[in-house]
């Protein structure tokens, strides 16, 4: 086993043989994106491209996988700085499309709650999988924001149907509910039971060749349109443009007094 240290305490990265783990490790915040944890999982990202590795399980430290983007950061940086929302939207949109464009299989190993950004990092990975007591959504139309940055990998995920339903009704649904929709592609009975099954699905993917799995994988990304970083990037300026309006910075402040 390797253990490779991230540039950053705030993501922890393990190369075992030929499956890589990358944990968001911010569990007092459940894992909320910040500019650090931006920061650290691109560079872990990138660390992870060039080994050996050909699976990639992301996860989150504690109760839960990632509380989407750091919106009280958020709001704090904006009101000395009204650019910053644009560009730390846009690092996520970045991360994403690197996420995407890694020549491993990602798999997203949902362990707790998986909200706005964060749900949207799991559609981003190849593999998603949970447990029946995890929570997922996209409350971010509840929240007055709009979650434009995720949208095109979702509607990938889901299909523009079942996309367009979950993400305009917003709010937050079950593991057994996401799975039900497909959001989900594996589930466990309980969060006890998810490392196991995360194992065993990592291990798997790992006993194909290599070459096959980065060729077919590729493949896939051309397929369905993943290397067209156009739309995500637009999400990324107008999910800022929202962010930047009265009415959204109201709500999100009065959400964060509760």
């Amino acid at each position: 086993m390797t253990n490779t240290p991230a540039t950053s305490s705030a993501v922890l990265l393990k190369i075992e043989e030929r499956v890589a783990t990358l944990t968001i490790n911010r569990p007092d915040a459940r894992n909320a994106m910040s500019v650090e944890i931006l920061d650290a999982m691109h560079d872990a990202v990138d660390e992870i491209k060039d080994s050996a590795s050909s699976v990639l399980v992301i996860t989150g430290a504690g109760r839960a996988f990632c509380a989407g983007m750091d919106l009280k950061a958020v709001l704090i940086e904006l009101s000395g700085d009204a650019g910053m929302g644009e560009r730390l939207l846009t690092r996520l949109a970045e991360l994403t499309l690197k996420i995407r464009g890694l020549p491993q299989v990602t798999v997203a190993s949902v362990n707790g709650a998986a909200v706005g950004g964060g749900c949207g990092l799991t559609c981003v990975c190849d593999v998603t999988i949970s447990h029946s007591d995890a929570k997922l959504g996209f409350p971010e139309v509840d929240l007055g924001i709009c979650p434009a940055v995720i949208a095109p990998w979702v509607v990938k995920k889901l299909g523009p149907g079942v996309a367009r339903r979950t993400m305009l009704m917003g709010g937050i649904m079950s593991g057994e509910q996401a799975y039900e929709i497909g959001l989900v592609d594996q589930l466990a009975p309980n969060r006890d039971a998810l490392e196991s099954l995360t194992n065993n699905v990592a291990q798997r993917l790992a006993s194909g060749g290599p070459k096959a799995l980065s060729a077919t994988k590729r493949l896939l990304n051309e397929l369905d349109g993943s290397f067209d970083e156009t739309l995500v990037l637009k999400g990324a300026k107008l999910s800022a443009s929202v962010l930047a309006t009265p009415e959204a910075q109201a709500a999100l402040a009065a959400r964060m007094k509760r």
